[in-house]
């Protein structure tokens, strides 16, 4: 190499030297925040947000009776009696659980939870974050969606606002917070990871928001709020081994649980309304036996009697597009069910490659109900109807469903509760509520009922 190349060389590294030197010694870029804002130390940061959302997300726990489980010959009058066993009431324990809730309405404290945290609940306690406890009461629940509310009379209480779920997007950041395992106020972050799904079996309606964010045992009822601190979801269920979490977790879009949260404070259920029809999703192969170009919406297979469908003139082969002209990929029955009774719906339908536009008014599902103290006096206290189509055992099993129970009435402390499902009285089995009906008076002595609840089954005697 020749002097000339050394010292241009050298200069080269010299110029690289200093050039190194002077971005060491200067201040380091500042990164822009991600999903958060930047705090005191430059770091980016939720804390802001979350300082506003954290004191909106309580802890619930519950305490329950339930009947132990015995050999069912135990429970069977003609055993005991040829045994000469002693009538005694069914062995109980309680039973707690925890769960996390939402603050929706301050000035009423009014508080968002699942179903399944309050369902069969002899006390229900909220905890809040600054450590106050007020004891619950259940102003409703709606078992197909897994929604409840929850009441406590207490002052100075902060609520989340609602955000629009409807404008979420696949990415969007996410933030859940509830009490897994018991830990309360727990945060966890993540994105959306879909939208829209359903089919899971895990509720009767299901229209989830599905996300990484951690989900665990403790977490359902609590919150799962965008970037702006906005409520967007309650946080319901996980997929995952041994109940564990795996990164698949699923919430309620806060627009249905709103909606539903609306009915059940004005009527204390959901007056949920029906059309009268049978639907199945149009895929490619129908649309194109049914000479259509397009294959999205929901195909009416069934049309039933004397309903507002009828009456609408709905046909079987009519291809719902649109609901008051939001369009309708599919979960027609999600859309109709939240619809209240007596309102009109304007359905556009295809028929014949042609589009159409129908008025139909939602009528009230018909459900066969029945008092117990009409049925039995045994069972004052109780009321009994079919299962209803969202119910875990609804398809599975026969019998009739308990839809609802009065506390500390002997269907009470006999162990029965609502979601209950009999399915036989004194052995004989029961299909209908006049089945229930007939069975009830014409037993002589204990009535023994054969009680299905989850993927369990037991008796219950009521003297």
């Amino acid at each position: 190499m020749t002097v000339e190349l050394k010292q241009i060389a050298l200069r080269i590294v010299s110029a690289l030297v200093l050039a190194i030197a002077a971005v060491s010694c200067g201040a380091a870029p500042e990164l822009p925040p991600v999903g958060g804002q930047s705090g005191q130390s430059g770091r980016p940061t939720l804390a802001p947000m979350l300082e506003t959302v954290l004191p909106a997300v309580v802890n619930i726990s519950t305490t329950s009776t339930v009947n132990v489980q015995e050999n069912p010959l135990f429970n069977d009058p003609f055993f005991r009696r040829f045994f000469d066993l002693p009538d005694m009431p069914p062995r109980q324990r309680r039973q707690q659980s925890l769960g996390s809730g939402v603050i929706v309405d301050s000035e009423k404290g009014l508080i968002l939870t699942n179903h399944h945290v309050i369902a069969n609940a002899d006390q229900v306690t909220v905890t809040l974050q600054d450590g106050r406890d007020f004891e619950a009461k259940v102003v409703g629940a709606d078992p197909e969606t897994d929604v409840a509310a929850v009441k406590i009379e207490a002052k100075n209480l902060t609520a989340l606002p609602f955000g629009d779920s409807q404008s979420l997007r696949v990415g969007d950041f996410v933030v859940a917070i509830g009490s897994p395992f018991g830990l309360s106020q727990t945060v966890t972050s993540g994105i959306v990871s879909a939208l829209g799904r359903s089919g899971l079996g895990i509720e009767g309606y299901e229209d989830f928001i599905q996300t990484d964010a951690s989900i665990n045992p403790g977490n359902s009822g609590g919150a799962l709020v965008d970037l702006n601190g906005k409520l967007v979801g309650i946080n319901t269920a996980i997929v995952g081994p041994a109940g564990g979490n795996v990164g698949i977790g699923f919430a309620i879009p806060s627009h249905l649980a709103q909606t539903v949260m609306q009915q059940i404070v004005q009527y204390g259920e959901v007056q949920r309304g029906q059309l009268g029809i049978g639907i199945q999703d149009l895929t490619p192969d129908l649309a194109k036996a049914l000479g259509l170009e397009r294959s999205g919406g929901a195909l009416i297979a069934q049309v039933q009697p004397d309903s507002p469908a009828a009456k609408a003139g709905l046909r079987p082969g009519d291809v719902v597009v649109a609901v008051d002209g939001a369009p309708v990929a599919s979960g027609l029955r999600n859309t109709v069910g939240l619809l209240r009774v007596g309102s009109e719906v304007k359905l556009d339908i295809l028929r014949d490659g042609e589009k159409r536009t129908v008025t139909a008014r939602i009528a009230k599902p018909p459900r066969e109900r029945g008092e117990a103290a009409k049925i039995s006096e045994r069972l004052r206290g109780a009321e009994f109807g079919a299962i209803q189509s969202g119910h875990p055992l609804a398809g599975r099993v026969q019998g009739v469903e308990v839809l609802n129970v009065e506390q500390g009435s002997a269907s009470w402390r006999a162990g029965l509760r609502r979601g209950d499902v009999i399915v036989s009285v004194n052995r004989k089995d029961v299909r209908t509520v006049q089945e229930l009906l007939e069975a009830a008076k014409a037993a002589q002595g204990p009535l023994l009922l054969n009680v299905r609840r989850g993927e369990g089954a037991f008796f219950v005697a009521i003297e």
